[in-house]
């Protein structure tokens, strides 16, 4: 039978039992809390998940609503660019419209430019011919009027020449016609250079005036345009017709200056004029300068006055001829002619006239006379023997004692005279010396006058130059015996080779 437990056993069961169904009650609420612990963890992880879920699906609903309105936006970004390039297009188009609308207006501007321009071009080019072929005739018919349009009353001039005469002599004198000429009213370049002289002894008024080269006459007859090439072209003159103007030109001009000569300078000065007229020009043949003399006359006042000079149908060419002037047949070309006198009148200084033939006794010793009353005796005998003749200043005269001017219009010329009183034989020097300044002044002739007498070679070298003539102290006697009625001596100290005793008494 069992044994019966005590009830300390019974007890420690009872507490074993109550430990044991505490332990149990705390296990069971362990694990009820264990329980609600998971479970409260599972909510909790469930929660997590559910609003991770939620979340995420807010995630996604955002991220949805945002890609949504990004595209959206994208898409209306897209529009408006998509609207802003289609205006930009346009706007672009319409430029460019307008810009090859302008290009074209302005292309059109530019050739209505151009047509303007070209028939701008083309009427001047016409105006131009019209007014070039108009320039050439006023031209032409300046220089063809040159007779019809003279100065006037010229009585200032001529007072104030007569003035200057007084006053200063016969270099103020042609100064003041040079003056005149000088400001004549003549077209421009038809009188170049201007240089008087005056001989009161003879009256006469030289002139060597300046003629204008052939280059004055336009060699242009007129100025035609050409539409079809679009240019001027010039007609050129005949040569014929230009040669034909110029020759009336210079004779025209020749005699414009011999009408101012007479009208500056009053009758009882003047009673003839010598012009000689020059043109400064080149040599072809050699390039050096040359001054050829187209025209050379002298005018007397009387005949000259008789002249018409502003007719029209007046002939300048002819009216030379009738007074007898020596003309260029050939004056275009330079061709020279021998004028009536050849003078330098920058060379020249003349002095007035002494009367040594009215002061000698009967038989004047040549040899002893003084040298300045010597010369003057030369020069009263020369114009005795029918030659203008002034003698000239020793200081200026370049071994020139006296200037003599022949009119002979074919044998006529400058004249260089030297007056030798020598006791001996003229040195061949002085002969070789008056052929070098008749030379240098141009002269047409030179003549050697001495009291003495000359050697052969001398002789020899006149004959070959041609234009030197030598008058030895025998032919002095006789001209001054024939032309002056003087009966002089010759007080050498030996009657010379070949001579006669009676030749020197």
């Amino acid at each position: 039978m069992a044994r019966r437990k005590s009830v300390a056993q019974q007890l420690l069961d009872a507490y074993q039992a109550k430990q044991k169904a505490k332990a149990a009650q705390l296990k069971k609420e362990q694990a009820e809390r264990d329980r609600l612990a998971r479970k409260a963890e599972q909510d909790r992880q469930r929660l997590e998940r559910q609003a991770a879920v939620r979340m995420t699906k807010e995630r996604s609903r955002l991220l949805a609503a945002g890609e949504r309105e990004l595209v959206k936006q994208q898409t209306a970004q897209e529009r408006e660019a998509a609207r802003v390039e289609r205006e930009l297009a346009k706007r672009l188009a319409e430029r460019e419209r307008a810009v090859k609308t302008q290009a074209r207006e302005q292309e059109k501007a530019e050739r209505e430019i151009v047509r303007l321009r070209q028939a701008a071009d083309v009427e001047l080019l016409r105006e131009s011919a019209v007014r070039c072929t108009e320039e050439v005739r006023e031209r032409v018919e300046e220089l063809e009027s040159i007779l019809l349009s003279r100065p006037g009353d010229l009585g200032a001039y001529r007072r104030r020449a007569e003035s200057r005469l007084a006053e200063g002599g016969s270099e103020a004198f042609a100064a003041a016609v040079e003056d005149l000429l000088v400001r004549s009213p003549l077209p421009e370049g038809c009188r170049p250079s201007v240089r008087a002289a005056y001989a009161p002894e003879a009256k006469q008024l030289l002139l060597d005036v300046g003629l204008p080269a052939q280059g004055i006459i336009p060699e242009a007859a007129e100025y035609r345009f050409v539409a079809q090439r679009k240019e001027v072209v010039v007609q050129s003159r005949k040569e014929a017709d230009v040669k034909d103007l110029y020759r009336r030109l210079v004779a025209r001009l020749a005699l414009h200056a011999i009408e101012e000569g007479f009208a500056v300078t009053g009758a009882g000065l003047v009673d003839s004029v010598l012009f000689n007229g020059r043109v400064d020009t080149k040599d072809r043949a050699t390039g050096r300068a040359i001054r050829p003399c187209l025209v050379s006359v002298v005018a007397e006042r009387e005949t000259f006055a008789e002249l018409v000079l502003d007719e029209p149908e007046l002939d300048p060419a002819r009216c030379l001829h009738h007074l007898n002037a020596i003309v260029s047949q050939h004056p275009f070309d330079m061709e020279a002619v021998a004028p009536v006198a050849v003078f330098d009148l920058t060379k020249y200084q003349f002095i007035a006239e002494v009367d040594v033939v009215s002061g000698l006794d009967s038989r004047p010793d040549l040899v002893q006379m003084d040298p300045f009353a010597f010369e003057h005796l030369v020069w009263q005998l020369f114009e005795a023997i029918g030659l203008e003749a002034w003698t000239t200043q020793a200081s200026r005269d370049d071994g020139v004692d006296a200037v003599a001017v022949n009119r002979d219009p074919l044998t006529g010329g400058l004249c260089i005279i030297q007056a030798k009183r020598l006791k001996g034989t003229v040195p061949t020097d002085a002969v070789r010396a008056l052929a070098g300044v008749m030379h240098d002044k141009a002269a047409a002739k030179g003549i050697l006058v001495t009291t003495a007498w000359f050697g052969k070679s001398s002789v020899d070298f006149a004959h070959r130059t041609g234009r030197l003539q030598l008058i030895d102290g025998r032919g002095l006697k006789a001209l001054l015996r024939e032309h002056l009625g003087i009966d002089a001596l010759l007080g050498l100290p030996k009657v010379p080779p070949g001579w006669r005793p009676e030749d020197v008494r």
